[in-house]
């Protein structure tokens, strides 16, 4: 139990106003737009800003403005599901099949493990992360049904884990929940959440539907969102919106804090089903949950282990916009933080910090080192992400993504390709704890199919057969240096004056150098349209397209001339061999040709 895990000691909190002068300095040194809060603390709500609302006009950010949160619109949203399980309309171990019977689940474990509605909230689902479309498009609208973007597309609905063994995070499942929701009741979920959830609960500056600063319907009450440098961007709707659609207020966010802290009552009536309250963001039936990790996800909230201190958290970004959302129920304290800024430098994790200290929230007692001698070699070896969060990028993180697991005598040293290595301590009952974590923050396990597993709670490893990472990087190698000596060659020819069709390394130089045509393209256009068909993405499918064949046809006139042929031309051709295996293997894996309107 988390309450277990918690020193005895207090912490004297700064005051709410030592807060806000902490945070502005924040933001001035990150670079960051502007932010709102709240402190939920003994029974009262505190709320507060700094910066500005939008840089353009330089007005102040105020308290009271909306906010948008991304993903964490899914603790709102989960609640709204747990509403209606409190009223017996669903049963959260209800199968996802008998609520979507249109659509087709790709589940090889079907027979004896169904996809249930709690590994959609969970997280467990086993369903790889939305598409590239899916989260990049400025063509959604906001009323188009939920399902949509799934038209077509069998292979988003591929379950690649036995539903709730393994947590992988995916706006899917959130998507899923919306149209199922939408069954249930028969209307739209954003009409039946903001009637049925936010105003008994007295959210009355909240709202699923989607509001946005600017353009048509603007609300002037809406922050705007920034990028890196102050550029503005007002929101826009997603395909995926349930799992991350959600407008709010600081103050709003507190009294939803203070609600998930309660019994669940609203007026002396059960509202929500206490147990369920209770249930989220401690995970039970994973894993890593059976192994003894307490950190984890479930119900729409996620036990963290940051900062010194444990809580149940959700973070979230969308355009223009990074958030926070914890709780810390056993003492009865939580905060909200929104920040009008998506940067790709800023440590947002000093804000998380400095409202943790406003708080005074106790901080976590170090479980202790195992004195029992533990002998880990037996683990040794190479760990990839199994599953990882994108499917359409499976190749790239096996290839670049994986860990070295080596026992240090004292623990386990964990070394990914790039990066600090990471220092692994045994603690009591065969975990292990991170430097600089209170608790147990990693598992070594055995999977129902043998498998040796290395698990944080919200990742998974697999040990893999050195052989087959050397495979894969001998391809990548290979073909690295054979693209590379293609160009060499063809620069060398055309210096010469004897570059001509004739060459057996022609037709591959020019589809390499076609493949900067997109790039002005791209360049010109917004990054929120790379999931569109434009054309910069057309041309950039096109060209991928064209090098396979381009290979295949310099191979063809280095057959038709092979008498006449040199070192330097069989060098050519082996050259092209190794390109063509490299791209043959990213054509397996869905990447060539590379079509970012469908990925």
């Amino acid at each position: 139990m988390i309450a277990v895990l918690v020193a005895a000691h207090a912490v004297a909190a700064p005051s709410p106003d030592a807060a806000t002068r902490r945070i502005d300095e924040i933001l001035r040194e990150e670079r960051l737009t502007g932010a709102v809060w709240s402190l939920v603390r003994d029974g009262q709500i505190f709320t507060g800003a700094a910066g500005v609302r939008d840089a353009r006009s330089g007005a102040a950010l105020e308290p009271g403005h909306r906010v948008q949160v991304g993903s964490v619109a899914k603790t709102v949203f989960a609640a709204g599901i747990l509403r209606v399980a409190s009223e017996g309309r669903l049963s959260l171990d209800a199968p996802v099949a008998a609520f979507l019977p249109g659509m087709e689940l790709r589940n090889p474990w079907a027979a004896t493990d169904p996809l249930r509605l709690r590994h959609l909230l969970d997280q467990t689902s086993g369903l790889a992360d939305a598409r590239l479309r899916q989260i990049f498009s400025l063509r959604a609208d906001a009323d188009d049904p939920l399902l949509a973007s799934f038209a077509g597309d069998a292979a988003i609905l591929r379950i690649r884990h036995r539903p709730g063994s393994r947590f992988s995070y995916s706006n899917v499942n959130y998507a899923l929940l919306g149209a199922i929701l939408e069954r249930v009741t028969g209307e739209r979920y954003e009409t039946y959440l903001d009637r049925e959830l936010l105003a008994p609960l007295g959210l009355r500056d909240s709202t699923f539907r989607f509001v946005a600063p600017a353009g048509a319907g603007g609300n002037g009450e809406v922050a705007m969102g920034h990028f890196e440098g102050g550029e503005a961007h007002t929101a826009v709707p997603t395909a995926l919106r349930s799992a991350t659609q959600f407008t709010t207020t600081a103050a709003d966010m507190a009294r939803f804090a203070e609600f998930l802290m309660s019994d669940g009552e609203l007026d002396g009536k059960r509202f929500i089903a206490p147990e369920l309250l209770r249930a989220m963001g401690r995970p039970q039936d994973t894993e890593a949950a059976r192994a003894g990790l307490v950190v984890g996800y479930a119900l729409g909230l996620n036990t963290r282990d940051r900062h010194g201190v444990i809580g149940r958290c959700h973070s979230g970004n969308t355009v223009g916009f990074m958030a926070m959302f914890c709780l810390f129920p056993e003492q009865r304290r939580a905060f909200f933080v929104a920040v009008n800024t998506d940067s790709e430098t800023a440590d947002y994790g000093r804000i998380d910090a400095a409202l943790i200290a406003a708080l005074g929230v106790t901080r976590a007692d170090e479980v202790p080192r195992s004195m029992a001698k533990a002998d880990f070699r037996p683990w040794e070896g190479f760990y990839v992400l199994a599953p990882n969060r994108f499917a359409s990028v499976d190749w790239f993180d096996f290839v670049f993504g994986f860990q070295t697991l080596r026992d240090s005598g004292a623990g386990v040293r964990l070394t990914p390709l790039s990066g600090a290595p990471l220092r692994l301590t045994p603690v009591e009952g065969g975990l292990l704890r991170l430097d600089g974590r209170a608790i147990a923050s990693h598992a070594l396990l055995r999977s129902a199919d043998g498998a040796r597993v290395l698990t944080t709670g919200t990742r998974t490893f697999e040990r893999v057969p050195a052989w087959r990472l050397g495979a894969a990087w001998t391809s990548l190698i290979g073909g690295t240096l054979g693209i590379a000596w293609i160009l060499l060659r063809g620069l060398v020819k055309i210096f010469r004056w004897s570059f001509s069709p004739s060459t057996p390394v022609f037709a591959p130089f020019l589809a390499l150098f076609a493949l900067l045509l997109p790039v002005p393209l791209f360049v010109r256009q917004s990054f929120l349209e790379l999931g569109d068909v434009t054309a910069a993405s057309v041309a950039l499918a096109v060209v991928t397209a064209l090098l396979p064949l381009a290979l295949v046809l310099g191979l063809a006139v280095h057959w038709r001339r092979r008498d006449r042929a040199g070192s330097l031309d069989r060098a050519d051709a082996v050259a092209m061999l190794a390109g063509l295996q490299w791209i043959a293997v990213l054509a397996i894996e869905g990447l060539v040709p590379l079509r970012l309107f469908a990925a």
